[in-house]
Order: C-alpha cells, then sequence, then structure tokens
C-alpha cells in the first residue's frame, strides 16, 4: 500500500480569503527547512511530487476531501427523529433543506476542497522557475498535468454543490476561481460558464500531459481526466462529449469487479484501491458513516433477489432497516472517485439519448452480468431508445448510490420533466418536502466566507 505522506500545520500563514484552512505542509519536506516564511516556493521535482502524493489533503484518504453536504441532502438514506437530533447542527439543517444550514459553523465541504486547490496552485505557481532550469521534462509534463487534474476536481465538486446545472448562455454565479497561491488575492465569484471553462480547461490540458498509467490509485492518470471529463459533460448535458470521453477511458481501462467473488457477508465486501478504481477520492466525514443512517426503503426494493448488490451493498439490521457497507473504500468511509462501472453508465446514457439503445444496452448488460448471481442474469431489452434510456437511469440510481453523484444527478435529471423527482422526509409528524429545481438545490456559500468577502453574493434559499 501506499505510503501516505504526514502532513503538520506551518506557523505564519494566513487563513486564505476564502475561508481555506490554514497551510499545511508535507513532513520532511522544504517547508520543514523554512518553517517560518510566510509564502516557501518549492525548488525541485520532489519537492511538487510531496506536495502532490499528499493524499490526505488531495484524496481525502483519511478524513475526506469531497463535499458531504450533497449526500446529506440528498434521498439515498433516511433518519428517525431521535437519531436527526443526535447529529451535528450542518447536517440536520441540510437533511430537511433548511433555509440556514451553518448558522455560523465553518463548512468542511468548503475548506477542505479550497485547500487542495491551493496545494495544486502553489505546484503550478512553481513550475515555470522549474521548467527554466529542468530537464526532466517528462516528469515536469506529470506533475503539471496532476496539479491541473486536481485543480479541476475540486473545482467542479464545488460547483456542483454552490452552483445550478450549468448553461453555457447564462450569467448565474459559480464559485470563486483560484488559480495562484497568493493568499492576498482578491477573490469573486466567476460566472458558471467561467467556472465550466476553467475545469474544462483545466482538464484537457492535463489529458496531455498525464502519463496513461500510475503507481497509485490516488494519482491522476490520462484515463481518469478522461473519465472525469465524462462525468462533468454529463452533469452539464452535453452527452456527445461525455460519450466521447468514457469511450477514451474505457478503451484504456474498462475492468469490472464480478461480485460473485466477493464476500457479501463481510462488514465492507469491496477492497479499498480495487480493480475497477480508477481515481481514489473520498468523502468528507460525516454522519453519513452512522449505522443511525438507514437506506430508503423505496430504493431498496429496487435490487432483485438474485442482484448481488442487495447483499454486497446493504447489510439488513434485525429490525428490518439497512444500512450502506458498499464503499469502494473497504470501509464506512463513502467513495467518490472514479471507477469502471460509472463509465459504462455514463456511455450507455449518452448512447441511448443518441437514440443508439443496443449499443447503450449493450453497456448496461456488460455492467449488469457483474452483479448478479451466476447465471441468473437475463439481459436488460428495451423497445424504444426512451425505455431503454429509463431503464438505464435505473440503474444508475442503484449503482452508484453513496457515491456522492446523486445530488448532481438530481439537478440535471430535474430539468427534464419525464425523470424529475420530488424527495418529502418525514420527521416527528413534519413533512418537509424538496421539488424538482427548487432554489435549495443550490446551498448556500458558508456564512464565514460571506463574512470574510463584503459584497460576495450569497446563493438564495
Amino acid at each position: 500500500m501506499k505510503k501516505l505522506i504526514k502532513i503538520k500545520k506551518l506557523p505564519g500563514l494566513v487563513l486564505l480569503l476564502i475561508a481555506m484552512s490554514p497551510l499545511l505542509a508535507c513532513k520532511k519536506t522544504w517547508l520543514d527547512e523554512k518553517p517560518k516564511r510566510s509564502l516557501v516556493v518549492p525548488t525541485t521535482i520532489q519537492d511538487l511530487q510531496a506536495i502532490l502524493d499528499n493524499a490526505e489533503i488531495l484524496n481525502g484518504t483519511v478524513t475526506g476531501v469531497t463535499p458531504n453536504i450533497g449526500e446529506a441532502s440528498a434521498d439515498n438514506y433516511y433518519l428517525t427523529f431521535s437519531d436527526w437530533q443526535g447529529r451535528p447542527e450542518i447536517e440536520r439543517n441540510a437533511h430537511v433543506w433548511a433555509g440556514q444550514i451553518y448558522e455560523n459553523n465553518t463548512s468542511i465541504d468548503w475548506n477542505r476542497p479550497y485547500r487542495a486547490v491551493y496545494y495544486a496552485n502553489v505546484v503550478l505557481d512553481a513550475l515555470p522557475e522549474l521548467k527554466k532550469h529542468g530537464s526532466n521534462y517528462l516528469e515536469i509534463d506529470r506533475i503539471e498535468g496532476a496539479a491541473l487534474f486536481h485543480r479541476a476536481y475540486m473545482f467542479y465538486c464545488l460547483a456542483s454543490i454552490y452552483g445550478e446545472v450549468y448553461s453555457a448562455t447564462d450569467d448565474k454565479l459559480g464559485i470563486p476561481i483560484k488559480i495562484t497561491s497568493d493568499l492576498n488575492e482578491k477573490i469573486k465569484r466567476s460566472t458558471l460558464p467561467e467556472t465550466y471553462n476553467q475545469i474544462i480547461g483545466d482538464l484537457n490540458k492535463a489529458v496531455e500531459l498525464l502519463p496513461e498509467t500510475e503507481l497509485y490509485k490516488t494519482r491522476p492518470t490520462k484515463t481518469a481526466a478522461h473519465a472525469l471529463l465524462s462525468r462533468i459533460y454529463l452533469s452539464m448535458n452535453d452527452y456527445d462529449k461525455s460519450l466521447l470521453h468514457a469511450s477514451a477511458a474505457l478503451d484504456k481501462f474498462n475492468i469490472l469487479l464480478d461480485f460473485n467473488t466477493l464476500t457479501a457477508s463481510a462488514a465492507f465486501p469491496i477492497q479499498r484501491f480495487n480493480n475497477e478504481t480508477i481515481y481514489y477520492s473520498i468523502v468528507n466525514s460525516s454522519a453519513l458513516w452512522s449505522t443511525r443512517h438507514k437506506v430508503d426503503e423505496t430504493l431498496f426494493a429496487l435490487y432483485h433477489s438474485n442482484d448481488l448488490r442487495r447483499t454486497v451493498y446493504f447489510r439488513v439490521n434485525a429490525d428490518g432497516s439497512k444500512i450502506f457497507k458498499g464503499s469502494y473504500n473497504g470501509s464506512s468511509l463513502l467513495f467518490s472517485g472514479i471507477a469502471t462501472d460509472e463509465l459504462l453508465l455514463n456511455r450507455s446514457e449518452c448512447l441511448a439519448r443518441k437514440d443508439e439503445k443496443d449499443i447503450a444496452l449493450s453497456d448496461l448488460n456488460t455492467l449488469l452480468k457483474a452483479r448478479f448471481k451466476t447465471g441468473t442474469f437475463t439481459p436488460v431489452t428495451a423497445t424504444t431508445a426512451s425505455e431503454a434510456l429509463s431503464k438505464i437511469l435505473l440503474e444508475r440510481r442503484k449503482e452508484l448510490v453513496f457515491r456522492g453523484i446523486r445530488w448532481s444527478d438530481l439537478k440535471r435529471l430535474n430539468e427534464d420533466a419525464n425523470f424529475a423527482t420530488t424527495i418529502t422526509r418525514s420527521l416527528n409528524g413534519t413533512t418537509y418536502t424538496l421539488p424538482p429545481k427548487s432554489s435549495k438545490y443550490i446551498l448556500p456559500i458558508p456564512d464565514d466566507v460571506i463574512a470574510a468577502n463584503p459584497g460576495m453574493p450569497q446563493n438564495q434559499r
């Protein structure tokens, strides 16, 4: 297993205006030698690689990095009233889509991704000087590609929570786009097109620079960049480009786990860094790990008795309630990275939307055959592309549960009346409802960020 680089806080650094956590440094590297400088510049390829290999900061290996508030707001689970009362304030509010979410608490869902962006920017800012004197240009390209990937990934995660569904002609607000490591730079919210143009631009360049393979799944590859572009373009409803990048990734990597080979009775049947994983990242630690969070009964009922996901993904409690145990992390930490199953579903959906139902169903059936008990799977069929699309989206719902994707899927699918979803929750006799296209699908920027940046527009709930 890859050795994780430990970190420590570097004294003397100021809080980034966008409420980023204080700068954290890689232990036993360049920062230890110059601990009193407010901004320390790495000078070697090894320095930069050490920064990017800080898997806790950039991948969230211990406590998570990608936002959890979307999962907390989505329809994968429910809470009893007593369990809801015992949750942290932010999660209680997110669960019922309250107007006020943070109540002046800081948000790890904002801070941790922007901290990762800062790390990526430190690397990118150091590269021009390194290029002047360096000779190992392949390594420099690889480092640059990785930093661009990490930055784009974090920007996208933030945009999917704090921004609206993408529209190329819409001047609605996106997120602050920070592309330098200058802590004193004034920040502002970019428009939605500006936000996504930056994300796509970073990833397109990363595709050119990244290697085909890497030593660790915490390091991005060319395949991972294509896969992330497929995810992002799907969220933008750009099916041609999502299809293009899904195919580019699957041409290089198409390994699927056969769930028949897993021990379904295990506490966590799917191993960390398993063969199906293309890129590894983890959702921020939250109460979603908790056994108090019960799987939605309507969701559980969707799984056929011969569908191995029914037992690989879920554990049935003595009272009949279910909890999720199917993370691609081998633990209760929720996996938010990229794997082959998502790419097959992306491509299948895009093909169905292009009226190529037979090829679309071929991808779907390739996936499902690896999910059903041997000898019990009957291929999915459809008479029309529309019918195929409905079946594909149903399987997407079942396959990618608790992957940090559902909130984005709800937002984009709510744009189509045929697939729009109204979510309801009941707590202590009170019913809470989230209708399609509600403004509450756009999470507010944390209170402390708004307070630190006078004039920054807040998302209206």
